[in-house]
């Protein structure tokens, strides 16, 4: 794409490029571009994997965004999950266009934006479901779809190549918490008209059937919540507005008071309840603080830590070591939420030290106390047989979510040649004569490590990978340039390697074998200090390997007088 003779033929061609979203969880970004113009489909992060050590979120490479950042006509949010909003904080600063997004998700967006002083500067404009906005060679009309969290979309952009169909995440709820049902209308009047790509959510693609309606869990909730005697801590994830209604709607059909504990959870609850998607009848929310003065059988806590997050109430719960409250013996501890890929043993390791506090712990294994928010197979060839895409783009999840959802296209007769199973930055292009790869753009994930943003990239998550794995040996000396000799050293300090007072005899031999490569340097009349480091790295890494198998990060230390 940055050639311009490229560029130039590609002029009346429709784009579409995912930045992110494609064979991960999360990171949801997609470019649609048509001549000069372009629109960008959410702003998702993704949280780190087991191997990201001490990276705190992903967030999509927007470079190719930068590039073109005159053509970009908005940003078009389809609800107000993280993996569909969570980057906008990092990306607005960089590129301040106008962000288009219905009136929850532009309330949770808020909150990020506040937290990082970037609320004033924010060009934010709410949309409903049926609205349409035109911006350049784009028609975007919104439709409403079901999901885990209230006033959730899907867009259908009409470009002069042809229909672009967006589904987001979607699933076919005939009875839902908040009685907003699908736009089958909108679906099936597009599909009539003529889908030329649909880029489709594939995240349940491998479970067959239809996915359950959120009412079975409330009618879970409220059979729980009335029979359980004792205290009720509950768990879900914070951006699911539905399930925290589900909640409050239990408790107070069992007369029981609510709790809500985590700054996300709290932040949440009050910007859903302020505009009118959480219905709380008054006196049923209390402050953590009164929890100990009520009887047991009448308070219900809500906290978040589902995913078994190390710093979340639920883990300081379970490990003894939260500031306002403890597990009591005989508390009834709900887990309603499923585990992300990749957060099982944190899952498991929380509610293994639950249960060996006294607690009773329910989860979605053992009880139906929750659903997914995405449709399974049959809503998916559902989806599909409304919009009959000539071109499917299957997104939203791993790859092989991706492989199971474009299978099911072909069954329903779709060409295989028609589905494009790609990864992240993939440059695709649609015509009515046809669709092709026609390029790739950078697309890997940026690292946000504390403050920084970038500045952790594959070399340092090496580093301590390495560190995590066999620690750290530093060697320690100071040299005498002039006259050629040792003067101090070398010292040997151990880190995650070896426990030094056992290992005595394997660190003096690592200082013999150290002072040996130094020795014959200096004979050879060699003072440069990338040469000593080199030398001595080498030499270390193979004795130690030798000596224990052991490949610790070996730094050299060397100081000149």
């Amino acid at each position: 794409m940055r050639n311009k003779g490229k560029e130039k033929s590609s002029r009346e061609k429709l784009l579409i490029v995912p930045l992110g979203g494609v064979g991960e969880i999360g990171k949801n970004i997609f470019v649609v571009q048509y001549g000069s113009d372009i629109i960008v489909l959410d702003s998702g992060l993704m949280f780190p994997e087991d191997e990201m050590l001490g990276v705190d979120i992903v967030i999509p490479d927007i470079t190719y965004l930068l590039e073109h950042r005159e053509n970009i006509r908005g940003i078009f949010l389809s609800h107000g999950h993280e993996d569909h909003i969570g980057a906008l904080p990092y990306i607005l600063p960089q590129l301040n266009v106008p962000v288009y997004g219905t009136k929850l998700t532009l309330g949770l967006l808020k909150i990020k934006l506040e937290e990082h002083g970037l609320l004033d500067t924010a060009v934010l404009h709410e949309i409903r479901s049926n609205d349409t906005i035109e911006k350049g060679n784009f028609k975007i009309r919104f439709f409403n779809t079901n999901h885990s969290i209230p006033d959730s979309v899907g867009m259908i952009i009409k470009t002069p190549a042809g229909n672009v169909v967006y589904t987001s995440d979607f699933k076919f709820d005939h009875t839902p918490v908040q009685g907003k049902i699908t736009d089958f209308n909108s679906i099936a009047e597009i599909g009539r008209e003529g889908v030329l790509v649909a880029i489709s959510d594939s995240t349940n693609a491998e479970r067959s059937g239809f996915t359950h309606s959120e009412m079975e869990v409330g009618e879970t909730l409220n059979d729980i919540f009335k029979t359980t005697k004792e205290r009720i801590i509950i768990v879900t994830f914070a951006s699911n507005v539905h399930r925290i209604q589900q909640i409050i709607n239990a408790a107070v059909f069992a007369e029981r008071k609510v709790a809500v504990d985590g700054r996300s959870m709290v932040n949440v609850v009050d910007i859903s309840h302020e505009l009118g998607y959480l219905d709380v009848p008054a006196g049923t929310l209390v402050e953590l603080e009164e929890v100990r003065h009520l009887p047991k059988d009448k308070i219900v806590i809500l906290t978040t830590g589902s995913q078994g997050e190390p710093l979340s109430a639920l883990a300081r719960l379970a490990n003894a070591n939260h500031r306002k409250m403890e597990i009591i013996p005989g508390d009834t501890v709900v887990i309603a939420a499923t585990p992300v890929p990749g957060n099982e043993k944190l899952v498991a390791r929380t509610i293994n030290n639950l249960f060996k506090r006294g607690a009773k712990v329910i989860y979605e294994v053992i009880s139906g106390v929750h659903v997914s928010g995405h449709g399974s197979q049959e809503e998916l060839k559902l989806m599909l047989n409304m919009l009959r895409p000539r071109y499917l783009i299957p997104v939203h999840g791993e790859y092989r979510h991706l492989i199971h959802h474009a299978k099911l296209a072909i069954k329903l007769g779709m060409k295989e040649e028609n589905i494009f199973v790609v990864e992240n930055g993939t440059v695709l292009e649609f015509s009515q004569a046809g669709g092709r790869i026609v390029n790739n753009v950078p697309a890997n994930g940026i690292y946000v490590d504390g403050l920084g943003v970038g500045d952790v990239g594959s070399v340092v998550l090496r580093d301590r990978q390495i560190l995590s794995k066999d620690g750290i040996f530093i060697v320690v000396l100071t040299i005498d340039n002039k006259e050629n000799c040792i003067v101090s050293g070398p010292d040997i300090v151990s880190r995650g390697f070896v426990y030094v007072k056992e290992s005595e005899e394997l660190l003096e031999e690592a200082r013999e074998n150290v002072t040996k490569v130094l020795n014959d340097l200096m004979f050879k009349n060699i003072s440069d200090w990338a040469t000593i480091k080199s030398s001595i790295k080498e030499s270390m890494n193979r004795f130690l390997w030798e000596k224990t198998g052991r490949k610790p990060m070996i730094l050299p230390i060397i100081m000149e007088i």
